[in-house]
């Protein structure tokens, strides 16, 4: 029910109360309950989109454009609120900004049935836990982690060791099992996390046995397991069962190389652009998205992207960030109309196609736009016939 046909019936109810002799405090009581069941009935819908680009050692230049790609998939293919998706980019991706957002934007807002979409882009790296909670045969202590912005290798690096500010996987799956909804997509666009192409840049800052978890995130890991109350053999049994809740996606295997590239024009991470540029496209779950993704990164890069869901729980199968109804699939999406002038945001169509004078169609009724230029995936166009912001288009050939 729209806002307008809430009003309207709220307005409507409260007159037949009167018209039968209900008096004033009884219709605020109830239409307070029908308030409060509509509330109900309507899972929010929460992402927290983390992008660094600004390293002060070994930079990006893909990882923002990342959260641009989820941020415009998430609003107009998926219908998140755009005051309900809360932006993490560059300086303020600190590793406090990081957990601190993932708290209050997530786990203190997020209830049963909700959405929660977390997107990380950027470093992985691989340190040296001393004190393991977790302790994998083979991997000699290392422990793939998320690289904040200030998590600066130690001076004197790599003839001198030291502790470093990096998010552990085993805290991520900690503050995944606080959320209190099992509708939990997190994307993860790193090293080491689980057309037209070049300029290749690999998204990994470097580590080692002398790069060292820092006191404070070990401390963050006890202060979860006591709020969770949960023991560290049940955080281990948890951990190696597979994800703590709902599904990640992550652009490599546990040992592999993320990499950024120029795609026909646009920087961004290769995963996160393949994986927002078919769901697009398509409504299909992530285990038919994967079958499209995988063949279309070059063999050389040896990186292989990989889902992983809650164990028994056949969430692959689920629709795309659990949303069942979806806005149409489309090719692009007008973002804003001034006059006659439309700006689009191409996320899902083939950039080789489009040049000035390139028309896209609404899906739905008779709108129509023909590109004037283009930036990356933003366009500007020529409105022919009418079209409004979130007008879904389709490619003319």
């Amino acid at each position: 029910m729209t806002r307008t046909n809430r009003r309207h019936f709220l307005q409507f109810f409260g007159s037949a109360l009167a018209a039968i002799g209900f008096n004033q405090l009884s219709f605020l009581q109830s239409a307070q309950r029908y308030s409060q069941v509509l509330a109900q009935s309507t899972p929010r819908k929460l992402a927290l989109l983390v992008g660094i680009n600004q390293y002060a050692e070994q930079p990006l230049e893909g990882c923002l454009n990342d959260v641009e790609l989820q941020r415009n998939l998430l609003i107009y293919r998926f219908g998140f609120n755009k005051k309900d998706i809360y932006v993490l980019p560059d300086a303020k991706a600190t590793r406090e900004g990081i957990l601190t957002a993932f708290e209050e934007h997530l786990i203190k807002q997020a209830k049963p049935g909700d959405v929660v979409v977390y997107h990380y882009s950027g470093h992985g790296s691989r340190i040296f836990d001393p004190n393991p909670i977790v302790v994998e045969p083979g991997q000699e202590g290392l422990n793939g982690t998320f690289v904040p912005v200030d998590g600066n290798l130690p001076d004197g690096y790599p003839e001198v060791g030291g502790s470093v500010k990096d998010i552990m996987g085993h805290t991520l799956f900690l503050l995944m099992s606080a959320l209190k909804t099992e509708n939990v997509t997190v994307v993860l666009d790193s090293c080491f996390s689980g057309g037209a192409i070049r300029d290749a840049r690999v998204r990994s800052r470097n580590g080692g046995k002398n790069v060292l978890v820092s006191p404070d995130e070990k401390t963050y890991q006890e202060q979860w397991l006591s709020r969770l109350k949960m023991s560290p053999e049940e955080f281990v049994q948890g951990y190696r069962a597979g994800v703590a809740k709902g599904v990640v996606v992550a652009a490599t295997a546990p040992n592999q190389l993320a990499r950024e590239l120029t795609i026909n024009g646009f920087k961004a991470g290769i995963f996160s652009y393949l994986l927002t540029h078919y769901l697009w496209q398509e409504d299909s779950n992530i285990e038919q998205i994967f079958q499209k993704i995988i063949p279309e990164i070059p063999e050389q890069f040896d990186q292989i992207p990989r889902y992983e869901v809650k164990v028994d729980s056949g969430y692959q199968r689920q629709a795309p960030y659990f949303i069942k109804s979806p806005k149409p699939s489309a090719q692009a999406v007008v973002t804003g109309v001034q006059g006659d002038t439309a700006e689009l945001w191409l996320g899902g169509v083939d950039l080789r196609q489009v040049e000035a004078g390139t028309v896209f169609t609404a899906i739905k009724g008779t709108g129509q736009v023909r590109v004037i230029s283009r930036d990356g995936l933003v366009a500007q166009a020529k409105v022919e016939k009418a079209v409004t912001a979130g007008t879904p288009l389709r490619f003319m050939a």
